[in-house]
């Protein structure tokens, strides 16, 4: 399995990776500046998996910088305000990124903001062009609005949906539109998007044509262990790693022939799952059927624990 992990994993790089005059990493001659890097999203991103992969290989790769990786992706979540009637079997319907993103900002004022949003916003419907100018405003207001904070701005196409998984047949073909339309923004109005969800179909389709059996997304949705990866590698590949990324067919290969990668990578996850409840309830989201994150000041004193083990193993 792992040989052809490597053959398509290279042909992504060689088609989905930017040009290196359009790609900024953000450890720079500026990385003094940047301390907060954020990542808003969906359920998808409140797994975290790609999150801890990207933290974790910048921990490994650069342990005398500080960056703090905060996750406040939300389930079920919107940025087009959109929501089934029957959303959660009808007991609430899809949050809306509008409701929470000023007490974001304000809390996190963060210096990077990663923006993943598509899957849910065509609500598991076929294509209407209603629904996606609503998913078009709602991308625009976001960014508009993350733009006034000075913030540096990556937007994240949608994963990729996997129709003979899940219920919705068809329904990617929505994300391929979504999707194409975000990235045709590179050109008309200079976005940085970094492509995650053409690289995912592309991935889960040659694999398909030798397993037929084979998945990503076990409910055809949220990504395993190798779907976040494959997101994680791509952000990776758009911030310029090529070096040590493009061959790497799971996360544990960017950490194996790091000191103590293995160890750090289990702690980095550990900090995230506790922080990222933390972070919800501090900015008041108000989603039902969440757990209830820690006291911030609470959740900080365990995340520096965290954090001084880390710094010991590396």
């Amino acid at each position: 399995m792992k040989k052809y992990f490597l053959l398509f994993f290279s042909v992504f790089s060689f088609i989905f990776v930017f040009p290196a005059q359009i790609r900024k990493n953000p450890v720079s001659s500026d990385k003094q500046k940047i301390k907060k890097i954020l990542f808003l999203g969906n359920s998808i991103t409140y797994q975290g998996n790609y999150i801890t992969d990207i933290e974790t290989y910048y921990i490994t790769h650069f342990p005398k910088q500080q960056f703090e990786f905060i996750n406040v992706g939300l389930p079920s979540e919107t940025v087009s305000g959109l929501s089934e009637p029957n959303h959660a079997d009808g007991r609430f319907p899809r949050p809306d990124l509008h409701e929470r993103l000023e007490r974001i900002l304000e809390l996190l004022q963060p210096d990077i903001v990663f923006a993943c949003y598509g899957m849910n916003d065509g609500i598991y419907l076929p294509l209407d062009q209603q629904r996606f100018q609503q998913f078009r405003d709602g991308i625009l207001w976001m960014h508009n609005r993350l733009a006034k904070t000075g913030a540096r701005i990556i937007h994240l196409t949608p994963p990729v949906y996997d129709d003979k998984r899940a219920g919705a047949a068809g329904y990617n073909s929505v994300l391929d539109y979504y999707s194409t339309w975000l990235l045709q923004q590179r050109d008309s109005l200079h976005w940085e998007v970094a492509d995650i969800h053409f690289p995912m179909a592309m991935f889960l389709e040659e694999n398909r044509k030798i397993n037929p059996g084979f998945v990503l997304a076990d409910d055809g949705v949220h990504p395993g262990e190798l779907g976040h990866w494959i997101m994680a590698k791509q952000v990776l590949l758009y911030l310029g790693f090529k070096k040590d990324v493009a061959d790497a067919n799971e996360v544990k290969d960017i950490y194996a022939n790091q000191k103590n990668g293995e160890a750090i990578y289990k702690l980095v996850a550990e900090r995230q799952l506790i922080m990222k409840d933390a972070w919800l309830t501090a900015t008041k989201h108000t989603r039902p059927e969440m757990p209830v994150g820690l006291p911030l000041d609470e959740a900080k004193t365990k995340a520096s624990t965290i954090d001084m083990q880390i710094r010991k193993l590396n």
